[in-house]
């Protein structure tokens, strides 16, 4: 099927929770896009030329504009397609709540219980995406005391909810808040639906919202593969950029060689030269002998850029 110009790929996998944000603001939005699944591990020979290392899911994709980390792409779909609105209020804030603070307790619960089955494949590729040991040992014994914490920021939905006695979290509407914060119920749900139940006991707002969250949906999706992604970025040129804020404090101008990297895990350093950085994001470009030309987009928070080492003589 061919794919028109401006169309949204997004480069995800079922069952990631991450991905799952990008899903519902497509859905959210009303918007057509075209998916293409990639392994929850390395190897991702399709992705990979597309981001210069970056592995994490998900990615989205805009011709040969290449959009790294849920943050930024939820920002850009915002820009994009301006209403229904979604990022309202502290919205961004409560992205980043439930991407650190209560996914911690998700992952702590989840391969807690099911660890001793994860194949040995995946501990080995997580392992080397946050440069430390997958310890399952120790994900069993803080599985108990993260349950407690998984249900204390649950509970915060719930009082959110009860508070202003709405559907939802900023008003009768959904919002960037309520897709966020779903990110963590719906994440624990699909892998320990019993857990999940039990966590969730008592909450009766959060199971009502959780419903209305679900029904969002998806939006439009259609089924692309790797391989037309990969020819979609070659046949194209990177599009117009956010503006280059000469106030920035790192003081680089655009046409530095730069090095963006993940402050978190997955830091894998992705070389460029700076196209643009401003108080919302980064965006290099990358000569990539397969592909040519591609500019990509990484958020300001969550993220660094310092200048490229000079080469060696």
């Amino acid at each position: 099927m061919a794919v028109a110009d401006g169309e949204i790929i997004l480069h995800h996998y079922d069952t990631s929770p991450f991905s799952e944000k990008i899903r519902l603001m497509l859905g959210l939005k009303g918007l057509a896009w075209r998916s293409v699944l990639t392994p929850n591990m390395m190897p991702k020979p399709d992705l990979v030329p597309l981001t210069g290392g970056y592995r994490r899911a998900p990615v989205m994709q805009i011709g040969a504009d290449v959009f790294c980390d849920s943050q930024v792409i939820l920002a850009e779909i915002e820009r994009l397609q301006p209403e229904p609105r979604a990022v309202v209020g502290p919205a961004f804030a409560v992205n980043l709540w439930a991407d650190r603070l209560f996914f911690q307790p998700s992952v702590a619960v989840i391969f807690g219980q099911i660890g001793d089955s994860v194949p040995r494949s995946f501990i080995e590729d997580r392992e080397k995406m946050a440069g430390a040991a997958f310890n399952i040992a120790g994900m069993k014994a803080a599985a108990r005391p993260m349950r407690a914490q998984w249900r204390a920021h649950c509970a915060w939905i719930e009082q959110a909810l009860e508070s202003q006695d709405s559907p939802f979290l900023a008003g009768d509407k959904p919002s960037l808040c309520d897709i966020s914060a779903y990110m963590n119920v719906w994440f624990l749900a699909g892998a320990l639906p019993d857990v999940a139940q039990s966590l969730m006991a008592g909450l009766d707002r959060v199971h009502a919202w959780r419903g209305r969250v679900a029904a969002i949906g998806h939006g439009r999706r259609s089924e692309l593969s790797g391989a037309e992604a990969l020819e979609i970025a070659r046949a194209n040129q990177p599009g117009p950029t956010l503006a280059h804020e000469s106030a920035d404090p790192l003081g680089l101008d655009p046409g530095a060689a730069v090095v963006v990297m993940a402050d978190d895990y997955g830091r894998d350093p992705i070389p460029g030269s700076l196209v643009a950085a401003n108080r919302a994001r980064i965006t290099i470009a990358r000569d990539e002998p397969s592909l040519g030309r591609l500019n990509l987009h990484f958020p300001r928070v969550g993220f660094t850029v310092a200048r490229a080492p000079a080469p060696a003589q």
